[in-house]
């Protein structure tokens, strides 16, 4: 758990993520297999089951926020929303007991994912009119980021994940260690759109740290 979230009279400023499984009925109950996916990330609240096959964790760094979206959208097996806004102070140890603007919007924006169709099942809702502009353009680059990630394929999975274990090493060490060629390696990194994913992780973040920065001036301005 962090502590470098903000406070003032009106509580907490956070993110809170609310993730639901889609067709569980089918699919089983992969909460587990979820929470071991979001392991390591820095929370305030940690992500665990709420209720059901529901997930719900805290966040103030916008960019383990993104990270975790990240994650999220790699499995293509859940609806994702992110409540931007404050949570009443003082912070249970569990977010199943805790409360607040930010809870309500995350409930409203994963009920707004369960309404995207074929999109992208993601949604960013705040109840602060001037960070509204600023969570909606945030929405609308992670919806993007999400439609290159999940269109990869297991090949290029299988090239990036080798990347993101060994980031020093060269195409065509990275290639050795695969059994394919340096060519391989390059098409696999070029089709899988990794620049335009990590650029939308940037700006994503940033729209973030914005619409966090708009809580602030708005409640103590």
């Amino acid at each position: 758990m962090v502590d470098s979230y903000q406070t003032d009279d009106y509580g907490l400023f956070m993110f809170v993520l609310t993730i639901d499984q889609r067709g569980s009925r089918r699919h089983g109950d992969k909460v587990p297999q979820l929470l071991e996916v979001l392991a390591g990330l820095k929370t305030i609240l940690p992500f665990e089951r709420s209720v059901g096959d529901e997930v719900q964790a805290a966040l103030d760094d916008p960019h383990e926020v993104v990270e975790a979206v990240a994650r999220l959208l790699r499995e293509q097996e859940w609806y994702v929303g992110i409540g931007v806004g404050h949570a009443d102070s003082p912070l249970p140890s569990s977010s199943r007991a805790a409360s607040g603007d930010a809870f309500v919007a995350a409930r409203e924006a994963v009920d707004a994912a369960k309404k995207t169709g074929d999109r992208v099942p993601l949604s960013v809702v705040t109840p602060t009119v001037a960070a509204v502009e600023w969570a909606a353009a945030a929405e609308s680059v992670l919806v993007l980021m999400g439609d290159v990630v999940r269109r990869r394929s297991a090949a290029e999975w299988r090239v990036l994940d080798a990347l993101d274990e060994s980031p020093e090493a060269a195409q065509k060490n990275i290639a050795a260690t695969l059994g394919i060629s340096p060519q391989a390696v390059s098409k696999a990194i070029a089709r899988s759109g990794r620049a335009e994913e990590q650029g939308g992780r940037k700006a994503a973040a940033l729209l973030l740290q914005h619409a966090q920065l708009a809580l602030n001036v708005t409640t103590n301005g």
